[in-house]
């Protein structure tokens, strides 16, 4: 399954500035263990952001969401859609299908 995460901030780019740090590890976390794909600021960046994550069933990425320390602390919140990927760009065909995707 693929998840699109949108990270909306609840207040003012400001108000998440002092978790950035904690979110920026956040996100290092789930990109190394292999959760994470693609993670970017919105433009323009005070929207927040964007997530794609895979290889994790719903009920898991929804744990992962709620432990980004921007939602912790109420900065911000996330919309999720997860997706079945019915036709893939070749390019991604391999990576989302390989056998070595994380484990739930």
């Amino acid at each position: 399954m693929v998840h699109v995460m949108v990270v909306s901030y609840t207040g003012s780019e400001e108000d998440a500035a002092p978790f950035v740090p904690g979110h920026v590890a956040y996100l290092e976390r789930h990109h190394a263990d292999g959760v994470f794909l693609v993670s970017g600021q919105t433009v323009p960046s005070s929207q927040g952001g964007v997530i794609v994550a895979y290889g994790v069933d719903r009920e898991t990425i929804e744990r992962i969401s709620a432990e980004d320390p921007f939602v912790v602390n109420g900065v911000a919140t996330y919309s999720i859609t997860t997706i079945e990927p019915g036709r893939v760009h070749p390019a991604l065909a391999e990576l989302l299908t390989t056998s070595t995707a994380p484990k739930e």
